[in-house]
């Protein structure tokens, strides 16, 4: 092996925070780096995916609760998460250099099994980009709905990890009109301008009426979470000037009012995917882990309206499938991954905290 340090840091959790965390409920630790015994590999993390779903980890009072694929967290634990790699030193066939994924956590360094190390091939012309949410935008919009030419699809959390490859993607796939919820007009420009979304609704006190075509169609108001009133209308008001036929595709990763919007705003026979639930992630209160709404089920059955909640591991293969053609996408310039970098473990913590006020755009990844 290389000459490495004697100690490399991790991020714990200490203490859990009994609504949305702070920067005192984590530690950065020092530890000696750890050294790989038989059929185990020494990793140096470079990529660390930071995702506000560790809410549901972290809180005071969570639990591990059956079909949440997030284990409760408890005071003194590793942050845990899906990270990309690079071998330092193996006793198996893997070599010093090759770039591996894998469950390494919040680390500098990690020994894993090979066994739980899984090659990164060349397919992508950035490795970080084999982090994308994209395959999961993608196995829902072709497994989960399967979006029509023509679709009108209404994208929540738009500017988020999942919401900034959907609309892309649903574009590629033939939709007639991308709309997209998001927390700020220049949010909202940024992905009519960048993305190719042809509108936005905002949703966010600081944030204005809906954008399309990179204009702002109202006068900034005071737009509440819940869709209060404000100097450009309620969330169904905005959905209704940019949608006035309604919806047909609606990929949900918010839930509370925002999914409520969208089944008023249904055509019949929409399809409505539930992806996430960021409504409850994110609350001041509470573990993350519900997302309490009102629906009118009323229109479920007179649109004749599908709703369903999805997981893209429901359809494992779709990754192959997705690899091929995002690095056919990238290759020809119709596609781009929309992400934040940013360095150092020891700032992770306040990357979670950016990352949950939406500070960033598209997914944050942290390089240890």
């Amino acid at each position: 092996m290389p000459n490495l340090p004697g100690t490399c840091r991790e991020v714990r959790l200490a203490a859990r925070p009994a609504g949305l965390p702070e920067l005192s409920h984590f530690s950065v630790v020092a530890i000696p780096v750890p050294v790989p015994g038989p059929g185990e590999v020494l990793i140096r993390n470079r990529f660390v995916p930071v995702s506000a779903s560790l809410r549901m980890m972290i809180s005071e009072g969570a639990s591990d609760v059956p079909g949440v694929p997030f284990p409760a967290l408890a005071p003194g634990d590793t942050i845990p998460g899906h990270a990309i790699g690079e071998v330092v030193g193996s006793s198996s066939g893997l070599r010093a250099g090759d770039l591996v994924t894998g469950n390494f956590g919040w680390r500098e360094f990690v020994v894993a099994a090979a066994a739980d190390c899984a090659p990164l091939d060349d397919s992508l012309p950035d490795p970080v980009a084999h982090l994308s949410h994209g395959w999961t935008a993608y196995a829902a919009l072709t497994r989960g709905v399967r979006v029509s030419p023509g679709d009108t699809v209404f994208i929540t959390s738009a500017a988020g990890a999942i919401g900034s490859m959907a609309g892309q993607i649903a574009r590629l796939l033939g939709a007639g009109r991308v709309i997209g919820s998001t927390s700020s007009v220049a949010k909202g420009e940024w992905l009519v301008t960048e993305l190719g979304y042809d509108a936005t609704v905002i949703r966010d006190a600081d944030g204005g009426g809906p954008t399309d075509g990179g204009e702002p169609l109202g006068v900034a108001g005071s737009l509440g979470v819940a869709g209060s009133a404000g100097g450009t209308g309620s969330l169904d008001e905005q959905l209704a000037r940019v949608a006035p036929e309604g919806i047909d595709v609606c990929l949900d990763n918010v839930g509370g009012d925002q999914l409520r919007t969208a089944v008023a705003a249904a055509r019949e026979g929409a399809r409505i995917l539930v992806l996430g639930a960021l409504s409850g992630q994110l609350a001041p209160s509470g573990t993350g882990r519900t997302a309490p709404v009102i629906l009118d089920s009323f229109q479920l059955l007179l649109k004749k309206i599908t709703l369903r909640g999805y997981s893209a591991d429901d359809d494992p293969d779709v990754r192959d499938d997705w690899t091929k053609l995002f690095a056919a996408w990238l290759s020809a310039g119709q596609i781009t991954f929309p992400h934040a970098r940013v360095a150092g473990i020891a700032n992770g913590p306040q990357a979670l905290l950016d990352a949950m006020h939406g500070r960033h755009l598209g997914m944050t990844i942290l390089e240890p």
